[in-house]
C-alpha cells in the first residue's frame, strides 16, 4: 500500500505570517515563529514512513521550499481556491493511484506526535476517512483511503465549527470514520503560552519535544522580558 503524507505550508512573511499571533506581539516576531514551526516541522514529519510532500504556496516560493524540504520532500505547489479546493486537489493527486493511503497535516502543530499520524495511517486499513481533531474547533489531520469530495464542500474554514461540519458530511457519505485524540494549533499568544508550558512540562518529564527552534524562540523571549523588566 503507497503512503503518502501531504504537509501544507505557505512561505513566512512578515504581516501574512500567524496575522493573529502579530496582532499582540509584533510581525516580526510572528514571522520567526512560523519559521521555526515550519523548519522543526519538516524536521519531524520526515521521519513517518511514507512518500513526503510539501504543498506549498505561494509558486514563487519553490526555491525556498526546495531548500527547507532538502532531498526529503516532493515539492508541490497549492492550487488556488480556499482551503477546501486546496486539499481537494492534493488529494485527487495523492489518489491518482488507487493503491493509496493519503494524509494533510498542517505545519502550525510542531509538537504533534508521530506517533499520531503512524496510527492514523494503520485506521485507513479499517476506515474510510481519519480525522484529528484540534482545539480550536478544526482539525490537525485528515486522511483518506480514497477521495471524498464532500468532505471539502460547504466547510466554514477558519471557524469553530470545521471539524462538527465536516463530521456531517462524512455522515452523509455513509463512510466509516475513526478519530485521533484531540491536538492543538497555534495561532494566537494565547496558543503560544500554552504550547510553551506543554514544551516545559516534556522537558521536566526527560521527554525530548523534538522542536529545538521552537525552544530557542522560547529561551530568546524569556531573556527579552526579563531585559525589559530589568530596564523599568
Amino acid at each position: 500500500m503507497r503512503r503518502v503524507l501531504g504537509v501544507f505550508a505557505k512561505q513566512p512573511i512578515a504581516g501574512h505570517s500567524k496575522t493573529r499571533l502579530a496582532q499582540t506581539t509584533s510581525a516580526a516576531w510572528a514571522e520567526r515563529v512560523a519559521v521555526a514551526f515550519l523548519h522543526d516541522s519538516l524536521d519531524r514529519f520526515a521521519s513517518v514512513d511514507a512518500e513526503c510532500v510539501l504543498v506549498y504556496w505561494p509558486e514563487s516560493a519553490g526555491g525556498f521550499f526546495a531548500k527547507a524540504g532538502q532531498d526529503r520532500y516532493r515539492l508541490q505547489v497549492q492550487s488556488a481556491g480556499d482551503l477546501g479546493q486546496r486539499l481537494r486537489h492534493f488529494f485527487s493527486s495523492a489518489h491518482h493511484d488507487a493503491n493509496t493511503h493519503a494524509i494533510a497535516v498542517g505545519s502550525d502543530s510542531p509538537t504533534l506526535p508521530i506517533a499520531y499520524i503512524e496510527t492514523a495511517f494503520q485506521l485507513l486499513a479499517t476506515h474510510d476517512v481519519v480525522l484529528g481533531p484540534a482545539q480550536d474547533g478544526g482539525y490537525y489531520l485528515v486522511g483518506m483511503k480514497q477521495m471524498h469530495e464532500p468532505l471539502f464542500v460547504d466547510i466554514p474554514w477558519s471557524s469553530a465549527s470545521v471539524l462538527e461540519k465536516t463530521v456531517q458530511q462524512v455522515t452523509g457519505e455513509s463512510v466509516s470514520l475513526a478519530i485521533l485524540p484531540v491536538w492543538y494549533d497555534v495561532d494566537t499568544e494565547q496558543d503560544w503560552a500554552m504550547m510553551r508550558g506543554h514544551i516545559r512540562a516534556m522537558r521536566r518529564a526527560g521527554i525530548d519535544p523534538g522542536a529545538p527552534r521552537v525552544e530557542r524562540l522560547m529561551a530568546e523571549s524569556e531573556v527579552g522580558a526579563r531585559g525589559l523588566v530589568d530596564s523599568v
